[in-house]
């Protein structure tokens, strides 16, 4: 209470002021993008604002570019739904049943301590090269805060709430669907945020992986071109990219957050 009340009263002196604050925080970094290529020499100064700048500004209006864009967000979003698909059902069954928690346990933990890195070998003499070996690594990074979130919801559900839907006639299936699931849609919610900034990250390396399409692919491109102000060009629309999605998902965690 004591820290939420400082906070409540910091944010009270900060007023309107507090607004200006993440501009603040970005002239700031912009600052010192500016001042580590302006003061040093060498190969870094390619990568200079004004020099991306207008990179980008050529970029935005290429139709090849978008083309490369909406490559990368099918894939991302290929590999969310696959996330999605097998996340949710089985962090519902490990979270409910306490026989799978206690079987999946230490499997899960040990599967997610596993670098998508390291499954790069294993996707491409799988699949080969391309998409299908790009959203297998998306996949097995993305899908374990899915499964664990909403294991760890159920987990901490009221046990009340599940005596009442059994003293009404519930039977395991109704339960689920009518005092589980929607009890843990806020944890659910934060496994799809935290899955949704791993993908999005992951991707970039996984489109390395000898396609020929995306913006992973583009950064490789410019760097073999020596194109160097491309290259952080491509990695602001990255980042607004992977902002927009997690505000996108924060907004919708607060929509149905019951805390």
């Amino acid at each position: 209470m004591a820290t939420r009340d400082r906070r409540r009263y910091g944010s009270e002196l900060l007023g309107e002021r507090g607004r200006l604050l993440p501009a603040v925080g970005l002239l700031g970094g912009l600052a010192v993008w500016w001042a580590v290529t302006a003061l040093g020499s060498g190969i870094i100064t390619n990568f200079a604002p004004a020099a991306t700048v207008a990179v980008l500004a050529e970029l935005v209006v290429s139709p090849e570019f978008y083309d490369h864009v909406l490559v990368s967000v099918y894939r991302f979003g290929l590999a969310l739904a696959l996330c999605l698909t097998v996340g949710l059902p089985v962090g519902i069954v490990v979270g409910y049943f306490e026989a799978a928690e206690r079987a999946t346990t230490v499997l899960f933990q040990f599967m997610r301590m596993i670098s998508p890195l390291a499954w790069f070998p294993i996707a491409i003499i799988v699949f080969g090269v391309g998409t299908r070996s790009a959203v297998f690594v998306m996949f097995m990074a993305g899908l374990w805060p899915i499964v664990l979130n909403t294991a760890h919801g159920i987990a901490t559900i009221d046990d009340d709430w599940i005596t009442v839907g059994e003293s009404l006639g519930g039977d395991t299936r109704a339960l689920l669907r009518r005092v589980v699931v929607p009890a843990v849609i806020p944890d659910m919610l934060t496994g799809i945020r935290l899955s949704i900034g791993i993908l999005w990250i992951i991707l970039v390396p996984a489109e390395m992986l000898g396609v020929n399409t995306g913006l992973g692919y583009l950064i490789l491109d410019a760097r073999d071109r020596f194109s160097y102000a491309e290259i952080p060009a491509i990695m602001l629309v990255i980042g607004f990219i992977g902002f927009w999605l997690d505000l996108s998902v924060r907004r919708l965690h607060a929509r149905w957050n019951w805390g």
